[in-house]
């Protein structure tokens, strides 16, 4: 009764006030007489008008600035992923999307699709959105520095970074003599022009360094720890001086920027003696919490943003306000993990790549139009790679490092990257760099940022020791060696378990290593000791319950699949273990393009799917991250299906044809190790008739009585398999049961599917 009593209600309400809202649209009509309005008829047809409309709306400046958006970031994107499957860090994708977008390319062989998308008159939206992300960005930047790091180990490295400043600093200014009359723009002093090339030939960019020497897992060596300062000091040094250079190219000569300098002490003294005590009393009362509440948040943006207002009054650039934001933010390191993470996510992935679109709206390569310019372009490159590589190596060199890691130290300080731009899009808005040399100093950013990589690959190769390799190799080759990658600290002490029942009674002829591969985009320079740490946790307490011995690896990486497979490969262990993973857009290019990375899949939801609720798997037994490491692996490999595994002391072995019986030779590794009891059922009728197998099965017997039990029959009862720890099943006929749905997998204990290459 109550249902029809409300729909009564409804459509009594949805009659009476539509017939009102009616009686009063015709009544107000004849008020239109009164008031001499004439009708608006058209000429066109109702077709047109709607055309016309149309066109108004797709060139209304929100409209635009919103497909300017769309357009790219998935631009960015594709590059990015790109660049990260060819090994290079993927803001030099960015890079070449915003050059790819700008007149360079889709502006000459596309122009009027160029006009449309990024006509003129939209370009001052595009420069101020920009604008924020580089002010959110410089935030970032500043909070990823570890002053205290710093401070502890400048001494170390304060040589090394300021002569891989002053060095490309005094070249750049070489550099200009030459290039000063040809390429300077009219009314633009040599000094203004000089100290803005020199400027650009000593930045480097510090975020982008960071993530390689994760990547590289350089981050715990001594090599790593003194390139990572000496990245930071050169942050501040460079951003210091690049201040001072605003001054005085904005003042017109050194003794008129006198004020705006004594200005900026004035403000640095400020932010560090006065605000940042009080940030930390802030931060404080966050102290062991895991959430930032509204209020605090908006005392750091607000001193955010009036910092960058601040440094822009004074004349020394708004990114500079943001960046000393950044730095004096308290230094616990939760507290800016959780502020980042509410930051990075806008202003990295949003915001940041409107900026190289509209660094790359601005650099127009086609002005390199002969021989000579381009020979210019590469002098330029020669002068920034000399000064920085070959300045930062020599020096280091100098102090006591050995050839390798001082080539190393090098290579790494010649990364600019974004940061490089920045400089350079401030150098053109104050009009102090022409669009040619501008041109040419983006392809130096690209060029020296493309060329890390391969020259750190290039360094090791020249070093590499083939000797201590061979030895290595042979001292384990006796082991057996087990592998567990895992991506959530509980999964890890899962495997380790699993691991430990596989090895238990081997003692000195086992080893285990456990793996974390991480996507290098969740972790910051500063924390990432106690990234890894927190990952590593439960391994590390399973270990010691276990008093076993095992060997962590911990890897930031761009690409999971490629190096878990390098790594499983090239390490010559006998056994991969890993969880099964899933990606809702794994393999997809929408899943790459947006950077989705793999999940540990839901044991419910497999359930649900081999029931016909669900389509998670795409009809395939394993999800595409799995597919693709037993695709490229040459060594078994142990994929686990998790259902509260704790010990595999009571394990089912299914043998449903003959090619299972390599299953066999992991159950008598559980049962000598383990004392595992094993059941293998006959499935197929085949071990019966199988002389071999019965030898396998009985010379087990005879090591250890009672531990073995061949079952033949037909039908399964659920109480069977749920009286199992551990169901052993090859990948052959782990696939056979996705394929005809078996019921068997609403009951199955943990599964662990071995696949053998």
């Amino acid at each position: 009764m109550g249902k029809y009593k409300n729909l009564i209600f409804y459509i009594t309400t949805i009659a009476v006030f539509s017939a009102l809202m009616y009686y009063f649209i015709i009544e107000g009509q004849t008020l239109e007489v009164k008031e001499n309005i004439v009708a608006n008829t058209s000429s066109g047809s109702t077709w047109d008008n709607f055309l016309e409309s149309f066109k108004t709306n797709l060139h209304h400046p929100l409209a635009l600035l919103l497909a300017q958006i769309v357009t790219i970031i998935m631009t960015a994107r594709l590059f990015g992923w790109i660049c990260m499957k060819i090994k290079q860090p993927t803001v030099i994708g960015e890079m070449i999307a915003g050059i790819v977008l700008g007149p360079s390319l889709v502006g000459m062989y596309f122009p009027e699709f160029s006009a449309f998308l990024f006509p003129k008159e939209s370009l001052g939206n595009l420069q101020f959105l920009s604008q924020i992300g580089l002010i959110l960005f410089m935030y970032i930047v500043g909070m990823e520095l570890d002053l205290s790091v710093l401070r502890k180990k400048a001494h170390d490295a304060v040589v090394i970074s300021h002569a891989s400043i002053i060095i490309p600093f005094a070249l750049g200014i070489g550099l200009s003599y030459f290039v000063y009359q040809e390429f300077a723009p009219d009314g633009i002093q040599f000094t203004s022009f000089a100290l803005f090339i020199a400027i650009s030939m000593s930045i480097t960019a510090f975020p982008v360094l960071a993530r390689i020497v994760q990547e590289r897992n350089l981050q715990k060596t001594k090599l790593g720890t003194i390139v990572i300062t000496c990245a930071a000091a050169d942050d501040i040094t460079a951003w210091c001086i690049l201040a001072a250079v605003i001054a005085i190219v904005k003042a017109g000569s050194f003794a008129s920027s006198i004020y705006v300098i004594i200005m900026a002490v004035a403000y640095v003294f400020l932010m560090i003696k006065i605000v940042r005590p009080f940030l930390k009393r802030v931060g404080d009362l966050q102290a062991g919490k895991n959430t930032i509440s509204k209020p605090m948040v908006a005392i750091f943006f607000l001193t955010l943003i009036l910092s960058a207002y601040a440094t822009e009054v004074i004349g020394i650039h708004a990114l500079f306000g943001a960046f000393m934001a950044g730095a004096i933010m308290p230094e616990n390191t939760k507290f800016r993990t959780l502020f980042i993470d509410k930051v990075e996510d806008v202003a990295l992935v949003l915001l940041l790549p409107l900026f190289f679109v509209f660094t790359g709206l601005r650099t127009q390569i086609g002005l390199l139009n002969d021989s000579h310019l381009w020979m210019t372009a590469g002098f330029i490159i020669l002068t920034a790679v000399l000064g920085k590589f070959a300045g930062s190596a020599l020096t280091a060199r100098f102090v006591g490092i050995n050839w390798k890691e001082s080539l190393t130290i090098g290579a790494l300080m010649n990364t600019r990257g974004l940061m490089e731009l920045i400089v350079l899009n401030i150098g053109y808005d104050l009009g102090v760099l022409s669009p040619e040399i501008f041109a040419m100093l983006v392809i130096m950013a690209l060029f020296t940022t493309f060329m890390t990589g391969p020259a750190l690959d290039f360094i090791n190769f020249i070093f590499k020791s083939k000797k201590n390799q061979d030895e290595s190799i042979q001292d384990n080759d006796s082991k057996y060696r087990v592998l567990l990658s895992f991506d959530k600290p509980e999964s890890g002490s899962t495997l380790l378990k699993l691991a430990h029942n596989f090895t238990h009674k081997m003692n000195g002829n086992k080893s285990i290593t456990a793996m974390n591969i991480a996507p290098v985009d969740e972790m910051h320079a500063y924390d990432i000791n106690e990234y890894e740490e927190s990952q590593f946790q439960n391994v590390i307490e399973t270990s010691h319950d276990l008093n076993l011995e095992v060997t962590t690896l911990f890897k930031a990486s761009t690409d999971i699949e490629s190096d878990l497979t390098s790594i499983t490969n090239k390490g010559h262990y006998d056994l991969l273990l890993i969880m099964l993973g899933k990606s809702m857009y794994e393999g997809s290019l929408l899943g790459r393009l947006l950077g989705f990375t793999t999940k540990i899949i839901n044991p419910e939801k497999l359930l649900n799917t081999v029931k016909g609720k669900g389509n998670i798997f795409n009809n395939s037994p394993f999800d595409d991250f799995t597919l693709q490491i037993l695709d490229k692996t040459n060594i078994p490999v142990g994929i686990l299906v998790e259902k509260d595994f704790k010990a595999a002391d009571k394990v089912f072995v299914p043998i449903f044809n003959l090619s299972d019986f390599y299953l066999l030779e992991y159950a008598k590794r559980l049962i000598n190790n383990n004392n595992s009891q094993i059941i293998i059922l006959d499935a197929a009728g085949q071990i019966r008739n199988n002389i071999e197998v019965k030898e396998l099965i009985r010379s087990i017997e005879q090591v250890a009585p009672n531990h073995i039990t061949l079952y033949n029959e037909k039908k399964i009862e659920k109480e069977f398999l749920n009286s199992h720890d551990l169901m052993l099943i090859s990948s052959k006929s782990w696939k056979n049961l996705i394929d005809t749905k078996s019921l068997w997998l609403s009951d199955i204990p943990s599964t662990l599917i071995i696949s053998n290459p």
